[in-house]
């Protein structure tokens, strides 16, 4: 038991994000305390109260203080610990009438959930209290004037007082957090990793191309204007403690307001932030009011490929730091390819002799920069591992921008395509003019431009109307993910230009064996559709939160020979998926249709599709269920039927898995018992090494179709999928 007494040096833990401990011990040292064992996330430390109250105003870094009561071992039951809380003096701590809350971290075998842990620690205390003659303080945990810090880890309990309330890092100027997710202790740790309190002290200026909420940039005017970052907080968690001393505060707290009023006086540091985004320029200015700092930071809304050097800004040297996104969605990347490389470009051109510092969660995406990083620093944002680059911008690397800068001109950053990039790039535009008469002559607006033709670059790459739909093959083991993940960035970023798209309509997903429904499942919840057009269907497709699409490209010319092949028929579609074989043959004169299939999203998606073409319902119904359980109960006959069954699945709706190579012949044969005499049944699967079973040919007339069911978008792939013709022999 190491309780503290009145008198002697108080025993501390400051906590912090990790990575950064140790910048806090240096901090906690220049704030007059003495830094002692570095630990994950945290650093314990000796002070007396003023130094403890000195760094809950002036850290910058930390997120809690925490006044160490007890550190003891050996503790795994609910019942030892709960005798360790009562041992220690309460009444020192927590004073008659006080509110209380317990922040309870950590678990044990006996103890596996904080809210168990947090009741135990607080029984303790009441025990301890009750046993003193003290009433039993209220529990409060969305405001309570005192906090607890119980922290259980390996059979060691650490308790403690936390003195700071509310985590340090809410310094109070943030309001809508949703625009700055970057904590303000982690901006400025990124800040004293760039070196800015030196640089700010040497008169160099500061700028954020990214703004954002301008988290970065108020932190760097706390700085520079020697304001502590949490003077304008009301309450510290050491104003609801037994043994706060109001004198000291007191002292402390009119030191701090008068160095803010020389500092903010006296500080001619240029700080400036640009964003495309309004909203997100009224939140900065917002912020740097709250903060107290409005007129030390200068705000401009433009977007990064208009970016320009401030006419006013003559300094050769400064630092440019940001924290641009980076991606936690694959399909994320064609716009953040795309933002690197021009925040590269931008700094070279506009910055040369400045230091670039970019914070990001993909390093990948941080070498589109095009610069060397000479110092890397590993960091967590929250649960996300990044790093923070720094990159030395060479003033002889600037490009020829003439008299750019000075106007305050666009300069020129046309970015350097790596060899191969610009072979995909040709192979694009190839491809576009080796298809331009017959799209032309079709009229069709969504078709593939690129099937992995170039073996590095294993992509598919599909044009529906002025968007493009990238999907990536996995690559086999025997290739380097890094290289794979940096030849995806490089076809990403010539893309745009090659194609004339809008990066912001590239949607990339990677293509792997799926099992299961797994093609089905949602990957995102955009609900972001648009209408395309396949010959006379008008069809919906959403690019973004499936595998797929909503309309399979390669059964183009199927569909258009169903729509030939409908008029006056009763159609059957089975496995209908969104049902655009459905629209075709209703377009083409189908009398009534039925469309199957298990999935209620994919049958929401093919009633929109009828409802666009104005088909009727009565006449062209949707049904959900097993197509082997519906053809086995079904009484009606139909016509014409198109049967398209996914390669495998073992989707819980289904009675049994299915695999098409193996249960080809009981489905066809189903079909056909609902085939009317005269009927054609057209069968198709994309199972690349497909074999009809020889069984079929001798029950039916079967003719294979295949060759003659690919468009010239497809050529390329030959066996993307089978087609058959079924009719029953006469």
């Amino acid at each position: 038991m190491t309780e503290p007494s009145p008198t002697a040096p108080l025993n501390l833990l400051a906590t912090c994000p990790k990575g950064i401990e140790s910048l806090l011990a240096d901090e906690l040292a220049a704030l007059g305390a003495a830094p002692g064992k570095t630990t994950v996330a945290g650093v314990y430390f000796t002070a007396d109260q003023s130094v403890a109250y000195r760094v809950c105003l002036w850290s910058r870094l930390a997120n809690r203080i925490v006044l160490i009561l007890a550190r003891e071992p050996m503790i795994e039951t609910p019942e030892q610990l709960r005798d360790v809380v009562a041992r220690l003096d309460w009444t020192r701590q927590i004073a008659p009438g006080k509110t209380l809350a317990v922040d309870f971290h950590g678990r044990s075998e006996h103890i596996r959930h904080t809210r168990f842990g947090a009741q135990t620690v607080k029984d303790g205390v009441v025990d301890a209290l009750q046993l003193a003659g003290q009433e039993r303080p209220t529990i409060d945990t969305k405001a309570p004037h005192l906090r607890l810090y119980a922290h259980l880890h390996r059979a060691n309990a650490t308790l403690g007082i936390d003195l700071s309330g509310e985590s340090l890092h809410r310094r109070g100027y943030r309001r809508d957090v949703g625009h700055a997710p970057l904590k303000e202790n982690l901006a400025a740790a990124l800040l004293v990793r760039a070196g800015w309190p030196e640089r700010a002290k040497a008169g160099e200026p500061l700028i954020d191309p990214l703004c954002g909420a301008g988290t970065l940039l108020i932190e760097a005017g706390l700085m520079a204007a020697d304001q502590a970052p949490n003077l304008h907080r009301e309450r510290f968690g050491f104003h609801g403690w037994a043994g706060h001393d109001e004198a000291i505060w007191h002292e402390l707290k009119r030191e701090a307001d008068a160095r803010a009023s020389i500092g903010r006086k006296r500080c001619k540091t240029y700080l400036a932030g640009f964003d495309e985004s309004p909203a997100a320029l009224s939140a900065a200015k917002a912020n740097a009011m709250r903060a107290g700092i409005p007129a030390l930071i200068h705000l401009h809304g433009q977007r990064l490929s208009q970016l320009t050097r401030p006419a006013e800004l003559t300094a050769e040297q400064g630092l440019l730091i940001t924290n641009p996104p980076y991606g936690e969605r694959l399909g994320e990347l064609p716009e953040l390819v795309q933002l690197y490389a021009q925040l590269g470009d931008k700094a070279k051109a506009l910055f040369p002799g400045w230091t670039l510092a970019v914070f990001t969660g993909n390093p990948d995406l941080g070498h589109r920069l095009g610069l060397r990083a000479h110092k890397q620093y590993a960091l967590k944002n929250g649960a996300l591992d990044a790093k923070l680059l720094l990159m030395a911008i060479d003033p002889h690397t600037a490009q020829d921008t003439g008299d750019a800068e000075s106007s305050g001109t666009e300069a020129s950053t046309a970015p350097k395509v790596p060899d191969n990039a610009q072979m995909f790039a040709n192979r694009l535009a190839k491809n576009q003019k080796r298809l331009k008469k017959w799209l032309k002559q079709s009229g069709e607006s969504c078709y593939r431009l690129y099937d992995a033709d170039m073996p590095e670059y294993a992509l598919a790459v599909d044009r529906y109307a002025d968007r493009v739909h990238v999907q990536e093959y996995a690559a086999p083991r025997s290739v380097d993910p890094a290289q794979a993940q940096k030849r995806l960035f490089d076809a990403l970023e010539v893309m745009p230009d090659a194609l004339g798209v809008d990066p912001g309509k590239i949607h990339v997903k990677r293509r792997e064996r799926q099992a299961g429904s797994a093609q089905y499942q949602k990957r995102e919840a955009s609900g972001e559709r648009f209408e395309v057009q396949e010959g006379a269907a008008r069809v919906w497709v959403n690019l973004r939160d499936y595998l797929d699409t909503g309309l399979f490209l390669d059964h183009r010319p199927v569909r258009r020979m169903l729509g030939e092949m409908a008029d006056g028929k009763r159609f059957l579609n089975l496995f209908c998926y969104t049902a655009t074989a459905t629209v075709q043959a209703a377009l083409g004169g189908a009398s009534d249709s039925v469309s199957v299939d298990m999935s209620n999203t994919y049958l929401d998606w093919a009633r929109d599709n009828f409802a666009l073409n104005k088909l009727d319902p009565r006449l062209h119904r949707v049904v959900r269920d097993d197509c082997f359980r519906w053809l086995e109960t079904a009484n009606a006959e139909f016509d014409l039927i198109f049967m398209d069954p996914p390669t495998f699945s073992n989707s819980k709706k289904m009675r049994d898995t299915l695999d098409v190579q193996r249960d080809h012949p009981r489905l066809v044969e189903l079909a056909m018992a609902r085939l009317a005499p005269g009927g054609t049944l057209v069968f198709s699967n994309n199972q690349r090494r497909f074999t009809l079973d020889a069984s079929l040919s001798e029950q039916f007339a079967v003719e294979e179709i295949t060759a003659r069911t690919f468009d010239p978008d497809f050529q390329r792939r030959s066996n993307a999928h089978h087609v058959f013709l079924l009719r029953h022999r006469e």
